[in-house]
Formats: structure tokens, C-alpha cells, sequence
């Protein structure tokens, strides 16, 4: 076995602390990564404080997770010893069913095994806050070396949950796209969307926020807790990208669409949200949502940011300050993720 160590939840709405544990011992199809960099997700939050139910306890959290090769298997055949090498959300799935063949093994039939607070083969799964991490190599996504590696490490998944949709929806020149919200997800929504050459409108709340999302790369800002500004956009999207993990008015941005439009959330609100059914029937618009994307996909969008210079904008943090980064996650201050430095790991 392996000896790990990090720091972890042990239990809901606690402080994370030092943790010990042991990782499997690599296969002939897996890697070891020794991780460097692991990016701090809202739904790590979540997550570690029980807000969406069952979280298993003790919890490493952190499926941002960038470092370099330490072990190859025998027969693994995509990475060596010293090579780069990143893992997502998810480290296992059927691999049979209709979804994981398609190479969609997000939406796995019988379940995707998430990188943390999950069981594999009965034991639980422990994420990227700590120093190293066995993974089959085909859950594993190959990190270029034109990438900066710890701003890439929110690509894993701000990334690939804002280039999925865009890609699935086909977003490219000539389209005008709304990007809701300017946080972790929304900058890079916003980013991705501006490269793929769309016209793009940046909705925030926050009038703080209007030089930062035209420096970005939006073409124009709109206040959405302002009517009239709202009002000057509406039957006018192709598309909406709405990235809020709050409750939210949908109706008021649904009526921005054009007819046959569509609206894709991919934030996860921990409230139902209201959805008033005139603004869809009234423009036979779309509603979607859009998870991750598969594993092929992912390394798709990772190949596409390192020829287009494209990361996320972070904060770097030593991990003893988690916890003060949750709390300043909760008010919105930082720009644009947090990613913790494992080189502050002491080891125990």
C-alpha cells in the first residue's frame, strides 16, 4: 500500500485537518501521481458540509488534481515516469454501458465512481488534497508543458464543465452568448466562449466585477438586478451559459433568449429552483444542464487551452489555510480559483 496523507473533513461543517491514509499500490493499468497542484471547487463545500446529503466521513476532498508521474504500470501505455499528467472528477465507470462507450463515462448507467466521496470496490475514494494519487491510466488526462501547471488545475473541472456545453451546442462566430455569473466556472465559460469567437455578454451582479469581465475577453457587461439593462437584450440570445450555484430568477434570463434558443445551467443550486413555463412556451425556447464532460472530451478541451494559452485565473494558497479559503469561497472573494501548492503538505 501507499502512504498518503492530507487533510480531510472528518466531519460535516468541521474544519479540515491532517489526515493519514493508504492508497492501493499501482496495478499493471494504473499510475501514481505525485500531486502538485489541486484546485478548491465550490462543490468541495458542499460536499464536506453535507449540503447535498450522504458525504462520506472522513473526506479528502479535490478533484482538480495536477502533478507528475511517479509510477507506471506495466502495461500502461499513455504516460512514463515523469511525465505530466491530471485527474478530474471521476476515476472509474462500467465502461460497458451505452454511455461509457460513447465515451460519455460521466453519465455512466450504473454510476461513475467520483475521485472523492465515493466507494470503490467498498472503500472510499479520497481526492486531491493530499500528496499523491493511484488512478487507471485511462481516468488519467495528459497536462501539456506549454500549460502553467497550477492554473490548469481548475481545468479539470471548471474547465471541461464550461467547454462541454459550449461544445455540445455547437457556440462559434456570429452567435451571441450570455455568460451568468463571474466566478470560478463563469470566467471560464466566459473565456472559452470568447475564443470559440461568439459575441459575448457577461451578466453579473456586481458593477465591481464590469473592468474584470471586459479584461476577460467579454464584449459587453450587463447588471442583471437591473430592468433596463435587462430589458435591452431580451429575445436576443442564442444562448445563455448559466453558471450560479445560488437560487436565481431563470424567468428573467429565459426571456433574454431568442426564438429556439437555449439556456444551459451548470451551477447546482442547493434549493429547487422556480421555472416559470411562459418563458420557455413563449419562445419555444430550451432549458438544459450539462455536467462534465467524458474523459476523451476532457482531454480535448485540455489539448485545446494549451494551443490557445487559455487557464484559469487563481489564487495560489498553502493548504493550512483551506479553511480560511471556504469562507472567503462563501463571500466571493477570490479570483478566480483557488488552488492549493501540495508542496505545503508537511508530511506527518
Amino acid at each position: 500500500m501507499m502512504q498518503s496523507w492530507g487533510y480531510a473533513a472528518h466531519q460535516a461543517k468541521e474544519p479540515l485537518a491532517p489526515f493519514s491514509f493508504q492508497r492501493r499500490d499501482p496495478g499493471p493499468h494504473d499510475i501514481a501521481i505525485e500531486i502538485q497542484y489541486c484546485g478548491v471547487c465550490h462543490s468541495d463545500l458542499h460536499q464536506v458540509r453535507d449540503e447535498w446529503g450522504g458525504s462520506i466521513f472522513p473526506m479528502v476532498p479535490g478533484h482538480e488534481i495536477v502533478g507528475t508521474v511517479i509510477k507506471a504500470g506495466s502495461a500502461v501505455k499513455k504516460f512514463k515516469e515523469g511525465d505530466r499528467a491530471g485527474v478530474g472528477c471521476m476515476v472509474n465507470s462500467c465502461g460497458h454501458c451505452v454511455n461509457c462507450v460513447a465515451g460519455e463515462e460521466q453519465f455512466c448507467q450504473k454510476g461513475a465512481i467520483w475521485t472523492y466521496n465515493a466507494r470503490e470496490n467498498g472503500e472510499p475514494t479520497f481526492g486531491g488534497y493530499s500528496n499523491n494519487i493511484v488512478v487507471q491510466e485511462s481516468f488519467a488526462l495528459n497536462i501539456s508543458p506549454k500549460l502553467d501547471l497550477a492554473a490548469a488545475a481548475p481545468l479539470l473541472c471548471a474547465g471541461i464543465t464550461t467547454y462541454s456545453p459550449l461544445r455540445h451546442w455547437k457556440i462559434g462566430p456570429g452567435m451571441k452568448v450570455g455568460v451568468v455569473g463571474l466566478g470560478g466556472l463563469g470566467h471560464m465559460g466566459l473565456k472559452l466562449a470568447h475564443s470559440f469567437g461568439a459575441h459575448v455578454v457577461q451578466f453579473t451582479t456586481s458593477k465591481s466585477k464590469e473592468a474584470d469581465a471586459l479584461r476577460l475577453g467579454a464584449d459587453e457587461v450587463v447588471l442583471s438586478n437591473d430592468r433596463e439593462q435587462m430589458k435591452k437584450h431580451r429575445n436576443s440570445f442564442d444562448f445563455i451559459l448559466d453558471t450560479v450555484s445560488a437560487k436565481h430568477d431563470l424567468g428573467a434570463l429565459l426571456n433574454l433568449i431568442k426564438l429556439n434558443g437555449t439556456m444551459t445551467l451548470v451551477g447546482l443550486p442547493d434549493q429547487p429552483a422556480e421555472l416559470p413555463a411562459r418563458g420557455l412556451i413563449g419562445g419555444r425556447r430550451r432549458l438544459s444542464g450539462s455536467s462534465i464532460g467524458g474523459i476523451r472530451e476532457t482531454q480535448e478541451m485540455l489539448d485545446y487551452c494549451a494551443d490557445h494559452g487559455i487557464v484559469s485565473d487563481i489564487e495560489l494558497i498553502p493548504i493550512a489555510k483551506i479553511n480560511e479559503a471556504y469562507v472567503r469561497m462563501l463571500k466571493s472573494d477570490v479570483k478566480y480559483r483557488f488552488v492549493i501548492d501540495l508542496a505545503t503538505l508537511p508530511k506527518p
